[in-house]
């Protein structure tokens, strides 16, 4: 029996969209995105200007200084680990904090003293924005990627309160 063909969206889809806000300016608790990323030197400027336009967007431009400053450095630092020809840049914005992820393909050694001495390159390329999140009281990280593929998961988390007194304080 034949598949029957849809040519439109059935109106209890379209319903459902305008009952759960989709006609509404974004919010602070909207802000989940998640944006792929050429493993390039060009990668970093195009992260900074989409975080910036993303939390002016979500209302949150006292966040944007730290923000984009530390979405460059992630961004920076996973295009020069990969060995691939992506990075992944994952923002979310939860409990009063944004949450940025980057995910680059460069899987964990397995000689115990090449993962020591490559943890110590890429903490050493964080270094200024690990300056940036202690002076807005978050905190960052990096370690193994969960998900399928594998690679290097880096994270920072940016305390609202915090990255608009950084914005204050150098502005």
């Amino acid at each position: 029996m034949p598949l029957p063909v849809v040519t439109a969206c059935p109106d209890s889809l379209l319903d459902d969209v305008h009952a759960h806000g989709a006609d509404r300016p974004p919010t602070p608790d909207d802000l989940t995105y998640s944006l792929t990323l050429p493993a390039s030197a060009t990668s970093p400027a195009i992260a900074r200007r989409a975080v910036g336009a993303i939390l002016q967007a979500h209302g949150l431009r006292g966040l944007t200084e730290a923000a984009v400053l530390v979405t460059a450095e992630l961004a920076t630092c996973a295009y020069r680990f990969t060995p691939t020809e992506e990075v992944y840049l994952r923002l979310r914005h939860r409990d009063g904090a944004l949450r940025v992820i980057v995910y680059d393909g460069h899987p964990r050694h397995t000689n115990p003293r090449l993962a020591e001495i490559c943890d110590e390159r890429r903490g050493a390329a964080l270094n200024l924005m690990a300056c940036v999140v202690r002076a807005c009281a978050g905190d960052w990280g990096f370690g193994d990627a969960r998900e399928p593929g594998g690679g290097t998961r880096m994270w920072a988390v940016v305390p609202g309160e915090g990255a608009r007194a950084y914005g204050v304080q150098r502005g």
